[in-house]
């Protein structure tokens, strides 16, 4: 498990209203818009009527439920390691200690210090220990695929990375696996576990919101669509009323997507899980997610530009109807 820093980027919306100073109704406002040079270029109505697809917010949602299973995973895996080193034996360590509480003789090293071979010859008792720890946390962290694609570590150095230096180093060979590793070592993974078991809550509610404003997005989206419908089957001379009253619910769905892009900021701004990282990066948990994706950082805000977008060019194309009309 990663955390890649997020992007700092304050997306918006751009404001794109039409409104001329000094206009006082729906036809001053029209004959703005139908004077724009890309406007009077397209004077066919309404652009694509198909239901957008909305994918950003769709490989989101997918990016995240795999990351959750890679994450429960992960908590699952240092669970079962946790649970194989409680059942280990110990071995005695020399009585004094460090400052750290780490017994002194331990910190030779994994594998540097000590050759684990008993004065009869045989391996010490401190290297099959050792040899059982690093085999359990083979077999259970370094054992899920992704881990060892993305960090290619030993199992000595994920366990220094993971669980910290010092709970490493006590399981050098001349040192063995004191009580106090022991202890250190399946507190430490269940603490590991603990931490990704709150990551994947924090996953989970993202998903949940995910769906909540892809939800929202395909509402306006299909209004968009029936307005647009509805204003074509309209005939015997109301055309252009039509086409005014599809113009003004138009821009009521122009303002929700401002208003959906405005929340979804609030929720950028207040993260369901706020990492902590050696830097003062914003949003790490969006850049931990959407960072390694091909897709853009903020999908959710992408897509609703995306719509807008799409609705601002049908307004147009109906604002250049009505002027054409006149």
């Amino acid at each position: 498990m990663s955390v890649h820093p997020g992007s700092t980027t304050v997306f918006q919306i751009p404001d794109r209203g039409v409104t001329a100073a000094g206009c006082s109704n729906a036809w001053c406002e029209v004959g703005a818009v139908a004077t724009r040079p890309e406007v009077v270029a397209a004077v066919a109505v309404v652009g694509v009527v198909a239901l957008l697809a909305f994918a950003y917010v769709r490989d989101a949602e997918a990016a995240c439920r795999a990351e959750r299973r890679r994450v429960l995973d992960e908590r699952d895996a240092f669970e079962t390691f946790a649970d194989r080193v409680a059942e280990m034996d110990t071995v005695p360590v020399p009585s004094d200690s460090s400052p750290s509480g780490v017994p002194a003789g331990a910190f030779g090293g994994i594998g540097s210090a000590g050759n684990g071979v008993s004065p009869g010859g045989g391996p010490s008792g401190g290297d099959v220990t050792l040899r059982r720890v690093l085999a359990a946390y083979d077999d259970t962290v370094l054992s899920l695929s992704h881990y060892r694609d993305e960090y290619d570590e030993t199992a000595a150095e994920s366990l220094a990375a993971e669980l910290g230096p010092d709970t490493a180093t006590a399981l050098a060979t001349d040192g063995g696996l004191s009580s106090g590793a022991k202890s250190a070592l399946v507190d430490r993974s269940r603490r590991a576990a603990d931490a990704r078991d709150g990551l994947a809550g924090a996953i989970d509610e993202e998903i949940a919101e995910l769906a909540d404003r892809e939800t929202a997005l395909s509402g306006i989206d299909r209004r968009r669509r029936r307005l647009l419908g509805h204003m074509e089957g309209v005939r015997d001379g109301r055309e252009t009323d039509a086409a005014i009253d599809v113009w003004n619910r138009l821009a009521v769905l122009e303002r929700e997507c401002d208003e959906l892009a405005a929340d979804r900021q609030r929720s950028l701004d207040d993260p369901p899980l706020t990492p902590r990282l050696d830097d003062d990066s914003e949003r790490t948990f969006y850049g931990y997610l959407y960072g390694p994706t091909d897709g853009p950082r903020y999908p959710v805000l992408a897509q609703v530009a995306e719509l807008a977008d799409r609705v601002r060019a049908d307004r147009d194309s109906v604002g250049s109807r009505i002027a054409a009309d006149r």
